[in-house]
């Protein structure tokens, strides 16, 4: 018999590591500080859609042990564009590499190109190795079959 299973979020979920690229930072005195991202939910509707829980963590150096609560935007023109919302997190700085764990649940299946924003790449790692197995869009991707 030929048997078909979806690994589900269970098996997969924790598997995944979103990067991002901080952009701006703004603090809003008494409400909240944000950090923008070069992503969101475009490539993860997950945060929006189920109120999923994310952990962010800076990724490219080591940060100080004083962690403050902030909460991550995404780069749509959206209020509802968050990634994750009153979280703690190391001191961050534009530029920095922002890594959003346990991300491989759907993310790239649910992922979409709304405000004609191109989808990231997908890269596997295994043994040390990677390689990528989905292309990063391209605008050009985007429009091909615009007519």
């Amino acid at each position: 018999p030929f048997i078909l299973m979806e690994p589900g979020r269970s098996i997969v979920a924790t598997e995944g590591i979103t990067l991002y690229t901080v952009g701006p930072i703004k603090e809003i005195p008494n409400v909240r500080k944000y950090v923008a991202v070069d992503g969101g939910m475009g490539d993860n509707p997950r945060y929006i859609l189920y109120g999923a829980k994310y952990w962010p963590i800076v990724a490219n150096r080591v940060v100080s042990g004083t962690e403050e609560v902030v909460t991550i935007a995404g780069r749509c023109c959206e209020s509802g564009d968050l990634l994750a919302k009153d979280v703690k997190l190391g001191e961050v700085k534009e530029g920095d590499i922002l890594a959003i764990l346990s991300t491989g649940a759907y993310n790239y299946s649910m992922s979409s190109n709304y405000n004609r924003i191109p989808r990231p790449a997908v890269v596997m790692v295994k043994n040390g190795e990677s390689r990528i197995i989905v292309m990063r869009e391209t605008y050009e991707d985007i429009i091909r079959n615009d007519l």
